[in-house]
């Protein structure tokens, strides 16, 4: 199975396409005279053969498309609302369009998220003609003064405005991920909601679609200013800024950005962004894409009667000139803060093109991540510190990405030398043809493991629909690959795969970045208490309750005893062949910090049986494959596959665990990328703030992030001293949890026969303890770091931990912290644009011995920070009681409690979870039952009494330049940590 591990974060939307056949219909059924009921509506619909989906697609009488698919795992329904159009039809003059228009689908209709539109109309007409005198006025002076009136009038209309209704609305449905996003081709709104809420559901959507009214306006555009601040913080969205210029040099996919151009940004058109809301918001360019516990019969009727009155309209023929052909290597170079590395790519036809079937059978030859060329003659030979590559498929064109990162004194030119001399054996046929069966199962296996989740299901809808690839091509994709000869691969190969490529060196150096400069904005009315109509319409409507399920451990999981005392836990998977083993060993990090080295060293080698290619294939070809993962005072390894070949996999697993020969060269080879990737995650923002600041918090100096294997014991490490580190395993406690088809019986009998232990098995206990600070002291630690924005953590600790405390924790963060109903966005974001990523956790430890702690993160301009710092202080200090925003949090508890289903190896997974905090049976029960019985005085006093009088320390991560630092000391004294400080080396 294909992993990603790239040194680009991107976001990886992979279509392929479909065609369904017709089905039969249903006949009309007889209606009994006596009910005076008209014979219901029948609907056709078309289906795949051998479907494993049972999918169904109708197509409404104005053009919209539902496509459905049954998966009755848990009453819940995983939703996607696909609109076939993205930032490739943006207006050349008004990039960032669509996705702003994405942003604007949650402020409400003419019906909710107003108390009275007619009354607010004529405030947003008002601001629709300033916006348009603004984007054309030039003046400095007075475009300022044009801006002052937008925001005066902008925050009258906020005052008959219900911010965040339509996020309210879902909150007390029960949904779940709320969310959308936008890209190339498409706009999609997703939300995971309670099957019995799907009427309630519909009804909001039909709404949110049919009339949608764009208010709210300039403090959501300042939080698109702050996406687009960080977009450009980041040296990797560059990378994918200039490889997609190079790829699509007079198609929209490269000449302009999803998120939009600055100059656009600060001169929007509302009056655009409605013409394109016109034009492609319509129902025969949108799909409704249901995946989950329902009846498609009733849930089409239901769709129809909500959707089936909005009238179609015609959608513009999109045309656009080809690109032109690459006929040499086109370069680009990207500089800044962050790691080294390249990424290129060749450019395909559209995704419904069957030529994406040989490029994604390529892809995987080369990168599946055990036994692809990439993988072996690469990554696990130590050529390079990482490589890879990946296809994307889009609706006008294709692409097929590599990536890769240099070693110590390697250069850039070199890496892709290496990785181009990969697609070169491809090109003369140098691979083992082998693998095309394996990648086949793996495939398949993929396909398998897909089908559990909703999610999956749905979006293989959204990839079918936005792409115009029928259902039939989609589905039958690797039956098609499965017929590809070695002949025919090497044959495309040859003739796609030459010099035709572009690429782009992520280089270190100095950045010249142009910020998007913060207007002055009014804060504006979110009117909490205010409720639409609409909104008590919908609440009104009450759907029979779901009973909650809670898991009986002692009945879900069948214990045993394997050999030496070995506690077994197992789960019988009655879904597919597939299985999940999972040996926990009571041996961690905390034990012996060498251990995750020894973890890291066991994928390179071989044993006296198979070199390391030969046991990278051999797992690859069963359809499975290990992991041996270190954890601070556990380690587990992991094997997971095709339950067919479950006894040959452990076979080659524990004979690599007992017999795994050390070489000295692999290891200095790995000690040398260790050191590589050490000083590379000192660029790395992430791991700087939440893996060095945040531990250095928390433990001061000497922390578990800074506890590592120094420099000088790992060039003094010996190939057998750290292969005995794996060896001695055996010899502690373990317990095995599996979840899979092989039966019971077969695990204890396979087991026991394969499995290596020492005699007697010592119970281990932790030798390293990290004391915690007290954080009673006021502190600003600042890492100086070039960026434009400033990121900041806020944290403070709480007591030990106490079950007790479940229901009041789950309401609190609900309430004030969670999601866009919570507190903190609605105050932070929708109310006066101080971030574009803000949140607050009361965050529950894994450990009953550890303790709570609460931590608030705010992302920002620098010049904001004054502003962000308080509103977040004020908030934490001084909660706002709100009655129906705590009502509201406590029902979308209860309902999201009935309709959530612990299954499969997540029984496995949380059950352990509950050992480690000494709860023997299903929290939620708890939650359950207490939760409606709190009132909001008992949470306002946990937040007193845990939050809101506790002394935070504050961790900065921006310029120093850029930061207001006497803004700073009114938080406490200031403190500049470097990298060595909270890296530990």
């Amino acid at each position: 199975m294909k992993f990603f591990n790239f040194f680009i974060a991107l976001a990886l939307i992979i279509a392929t396409g479909c065609h369904p056949k017709t089905a039969a219909i249903d006949p009309v059924k007889v209606v009994d005279p006596a009910t005076n009921e008209a014979p219901k509506k029948e609907y056709a619909y078309t289906t795949v053969p051998d479907d494993p989906m049972n999918s169904r697609v109708y197509t409404l009488e104005n053009g919209l498309t539902v496509m459905l698919t049954a998966y009755k795992d848990a009453p819940r329904i995983y939703t996607n609302i696909a609109v076939k159009t993205g930032s490739k039809n943006d207006p050349q003059d008004a990039t960032g369009l669509a996705h702003y228009l994405e942003h604007m689908l949650f402020k409400g209709t003419k019906q909710f998220g107003t108390t009275d539109y007619e009354k607010e109309k004529p405030y947003l007409d008002e601001i629709e003609a300033l916006y348009e005198v603004y984007r054309k006025t030039t003046d400095p002076a007075e475009r300022k003064a044009i801006y002052a009136q937008i925001d005066s009038v902008s925050n009258i209309a906020s005052g008959i405005a219900i911010a965040n209704e339509y996020d309210k609305m879902l909150m007390q449905i029960g949904a779940k991920g709320t969310n959308a996003y936008t890209w190339l081709d498409q706009t999609v709104y997703i939300n995971d909601i309670p099957s019995n809420q799907l009427e309630n559901w519909l009804t909001i959507e039909s709404d949110r679609f049919q009339n949608p009214v764009l208010r709210i306006f300039h403090t959501e555009l300042e939080a698109v200013y702050e996406e687009k601040n960080r977009s450009l913080d980041s040296d990797y969205d560059q990378v994918w800024e200039a490889v997609f210029e190079g790829l699509f040099p007079n198609h929209t996919y490269g000449t302009q950005t999803t998120i939009g151009t600055i100059d656009h940004l600060k001169n929007p058109s509302i009056t655009k962004i409605k013409e394109y809301l016109n034009t492609y918001y319509v129902p025969n360019n949108i799909a409704i894409c249901l995946s989950g516990d329902l009846d498609p019969d009733e849930t089409i009727r239901m769709i129809d009667e909500k959707f089936g009155a909005w009238e179609r309209k015609e959608v513009p023929e999109r045309t656009y000139e080809p690109c032109p052909e690459i006929t040499a290597p086109i370069v680009k170079e990207v500089f800044g803060p962050e790691a080294e590395g390249i990424i290129f790519g060749y450019r395909f036809p559209a995704a419904k093109s069957l030529d994406t079937d040989y490029m994604r059978m390529i892809d995987m030859i080369l990168s599946n991540s055990m036994a692809g060329l990439i993988d072996i003659n690469l990554n696990k030979s130590q050529k390079v510190l990482s490589a890879g590559s990946f296809t994307m498929t889009f609706g006008e064109y294709s692409t097929h990405l590599f990536s890769g990162e240099p070693k110590e004194g390697q250069s850039l030119e070199e890496v892709r030398d290496l990785i181009l001399a990969q697609l070169k054996k491809i090109k003369a046929g140098e691979f083992d043809e082998s693998l095309i069966p394996a990648i086949i199962n793996d495939f398949k296996l993929s396909e398998i493991k897909s089908l559990e989740k909703n999610s999956v299901r749905s979006e293989k809808f959204v990839e079918s629909f936005i792409n115009e690839i029928p259902l039939e091509q989609h589905l039958k994709a690797v039956d098609r690959m499965s017929k590809l000869t070695k002949e025919q691969i090497v044959e495309f190969a040859n003739k796609y795969y030459n010099d035709n490529y572009v690429i782009v060196y992520k280089r270190k150096g100095e950045r010249d970045i142009q910020k998007v400069e913060k207007p002055a904005i009014t804060p504006i009315q979110v009117n909490r208490d205010a409720q639409s109509d609409f909104l008590k319409k919908v609440f009104g409507n009450e759907p029979d309750q779901i009973a909650p399920a809670f898991v009986d451990f002692n009945r879900a999981i069948q214990f045993d005893e394997l050999k030496k005392g070995i506690k077994l836990q197992y789960v019988k998977n009655t879904e597919n062949p597939t299985f999940y083993y999972s040996l926990m060993i009571q041996q961690g990090k905390y034990n012996d910090k060498f251990l995750p080295l020894a973890a890291e060293y066991l994928p390179y080698l071989g044993t006296s049986k198979y070199s390391n290619e030969d046991i990278q294939k051999k797992f690859y070809g069963l359809g499975c494959s290990y992991r041996v993962k270190v954890e601070d005072e556990k380690t587990y390894i992991t094997l997971s596959g095709l339950s067919e070949n479950f006894e040959r996999a452990l076979v080659l697993l524990e004979d690599l665990l007992n017999n795994a020969a050390p070489d000295q060269a692999v290891l200095e080879q790995m000690i040398g990328d260790v050191l590589k990737r050490r000083a590379d995650a000192k660029s790395e923002r992430r791991t700087i703030l939440w893996g060095g600041m945040f531990n250095y918090a928390k433990y001061g100096a000497k922390n578990p992030f800074t506890d590592v294997v120094s420099e000088e014991e790992l060039k003094a490490l010996k190939a057998e001293d750290l292969i005995n580190k794996i060896h001695t395993l055996k010899g502690y406690q373990q317990t095995l949890q599996f979840y899979g088809s092989v039966s019971k019986e077969d695990v204890i009998s396979k087991f026991n026969l394969h499995h290596k232990t020492a005699e007697n098995l010592i119970i281990s206990k932790t030798k390293s303890a990290y004391p915690r600070q007290d954080l009673k002291e006021k502190k600003v630690y600042i890492i100086d770091y070039d960026m434009q924005q400033a990121e900041v953590v806020l944290i403070t600790k709480g007591n030990e931990y106490n079950a007790d405390n479940e229901p009041m924790v789950r309401l609190y963060n609900d309430y004030f912290g969670g999601g866009m109903s919570g507190l903190v966005f609605q105050d932070m974001r929708e109310s006066k644009a101080l971030a574009y990523s803000v949140y607050s956790v009361y965050d529950t430890p894994e450990k009953a011995t550890d303790p709570y702690y609460n931590f608030a993160y705010i992302g920002t301009q620098a010049d904001k920070l004054k502003d962000a710092m308080e509103g977040m202080m004020s908030l934490l200090t001084d909660m706002p009681l709100e009655q129906k925003n705590f009502d509201m949090a406590k029902t979308a508890i209860l309902s999201k409690i009935r309709t959530e289903r612990i299954t499969k190896f997540n029984i496995l997974r949380t059950y352990s979870r509950n050992q480690e905090l000494g709860i023997e049976n299903d929290i939620r029960q708890m939650v359950y039952n207490r939760v409606g019985d709190i009132t909001l005085e008992e949470l306002s006093l946990f937040q007193r009494a845990n939050i809101a009088n506790e002394n935070y320390v504050v961790l900065v991560l921006g310029d120093k330049n850029k930061l207001d630092l006497e803004v700073l000391k009114q938080y406490g004294e200031i403190e500049y940590l470097d990298m060595k400080t909270i890296f530990g080396y």
